[in-house]
């Protein structure tokens, strides 16, 4: 393997003797395994590793930007990132101003991926595989795993030498099933930050999905129309990430000049009890770090706090351009990309409200849990539940069809009655912009009530 710390000494000399308003170096080695099955059959299976990087440069307001995966000849790198960023750059270089910060950063790994082998991981998945096939009814099933231990090295002019260890764990399995032309799923999504042991205990689960898959079939379609409807916090948490956190995104933000009025700070949004966070300092979870890839601290940062919007999520550059603190959400999948701002953990905090006190004065109403797919566009979403239940007379009552919720976020919010006691992250997810895809992410909330939802049915 490269010696990354050799090399990027070499660097740091390299960086200083260069003319640039700033210069930035990301350096990565990442080794990872995927496994896949289509219906009974393993599609795919493979182990690999991964040694690259890349240099930007920013010259009068104009970004260079070069990768590569070949470690030599580090200056004639740097050289061209800087001549790219100077044939663009016309205006002021802003940044804001942060510490520059050198540090090593262990991680804290539990069960590292890396060190299991890989037909251990296989004869898993054969048992979890086995298991969806094992009722009559399933036409056919997917199962996608992967796994990854990265480690960052990142230099900048202005000092900042920081290197970070990660290992990252994700399933999906989805079972589908068929009968006289009906066609219903289950699926489930699951990971881990720095510890494979979770993908060891899904076995009930995976055993539930085809019974729930099938069960599917024979439910009565919901009649479409506004109801009080309770999500999950599964279903809330992918939400509160795609319905209103992307337009937390600040480089959104300030190149649109509808969002801009849109996401006034002051604005009221919700309710006094609504508070959501994004927050990389919150441990333990697959969108945490301590920095993010501009070296920036992990903070944690309120968007919405007691109904008003107080925050967004920035880079150095977003947050100069915009007049606020950078709070450490610039992020790339690896070292093709250049950093862009992206969210980390987005959640709903928790209140006081039970899920029973939640539901007992809904004469007829909606319980939708989990996810299958959705849209957005603005302000306005569409989401597909992955189960749904009437609630009828404050209990949860029969199975439906799963249903799709669409709205617009702000009314959405505002219409949010109350919020449980019970907050629970999503570990299974992962976000896609820009042509980065799948960043590790967590999603989460509690229980949520929301008042007058479409719902689609009949």
């Amino acid at each position: 393997m490269a010696n990354l710390e050799l090399i990027s000494q070499q660097l740091v000399q390299i960086l200083k003797r260069q003319k640039a308003d700033y210069i930035e170096a990301r350096l990565e080695e990442n080794q990872f395994s995927s496994i896949s099955y289509r219906g009974k059959q393993l599609e795919s299976i493979s182990k690999t590793l991964s040694i690259g990087g890349n240099i930007r440069a920013l010259v009068k307001g104009g970004w260079g930007f070069v990768s590569f995966n070949d470690l030599e000849n580090l200056h004639d790198k740097v050289a061209l990132a800087i001549n790219q960023a100077r044939f663009i750059g016309k205006e002021v270089s802003q940044l804001a101003e942060t510490k520059p910060v050198v540090e090593n950063v262990n991680a804290s790994i539990k069960e590292n991926p890396l060190l299991i082998p890989l037909a251990e991981k296989k004869r898993l998945l054969d048992e979890y595989n086995e298991l969806i096939w094992s009722s009559s009814g399933i036409k056919t099933s997917n199962i996608n795993y992967g796994d990854s231990h990265k480690k960052t090295v990142f230099l900048s002019s202005e000092g900042g030498f920081i290197t970070q260890e990660r290992s990252d764990v994700t399933l999906r399995a989805v079972a589908v099933a068929t009968k006289d032309g009906e066609v219903q799923q289950a699926g489930l999504s699951e990971g881990s930050l720095n510890d494979f042991s979770p993908i060891r205990k899904l076995h009930k689960q995976i055993s539930d999905l085809s019974k729930k898959a099938i069960d599917m079939l024979s439910a009565p379609t919901i009649n479409g129309g506004q109801y009080t409807v309770v999500l999950d916090p599964i279903l809330a948490g992918v939400f509160v990430h795609e319905a209103f956190g992307h337009l937390s995104e600040s480089d959104f933000v300030y190149e649109n000049e509808r969002m801009k009025e849109l996401m006034t700070l002051g604005k009221v949004f919700g309710g006094h009890h609504l508070n959501i966070v994004d927050s990389a300092s919150r441990s333990g979870l697959r969108g945490s770090f301590k920095y993010d890839d501009e070296g920036t601290l992990a903070a944690k940062t309120y968007l919405i706090r007691e109904g008003k919007l107080v925050g967004r999520l920035h880079s150095r550059e977003t947050a100069a351009k915009m007049g606020e603190q950078p709070t450490g959400n610039a992020r790339a999948i690896n070292y093709r990309h250049p950093p862009i701002v992206r969210m980390t953990n987005t959640y709903i905090e928790p209140s006081d409200c039970s899920f029973q006190d939640m539901i007992a004065d809904i004469k007829e109403g909606v319980y939708a849990k989990n996810w299958y797919g959705g849209q957005t566009s603005m302000e306005m979403f569409t989401f597909s539940a992955g189960e749904t239940y009437m609630i009828r007379n404050g209990k949860i009552a029969e199975m439906v069809r799963p249903v799709m919720l669409s709205g617009n976020v702000f009314n959405t919010l505002m219409n949010i009655d109350a919020i449980g006691n019970d907050l629970d992250m999503n570990e299974g997810g992962g976000c896609g912009k820009g042509g980065q895809s799948p960043l590790p992410v967590s999603n989460g909330s509690p229980h949520i009530k929301i008042k007058q939802c479409l719902v689609g049915g009949k």
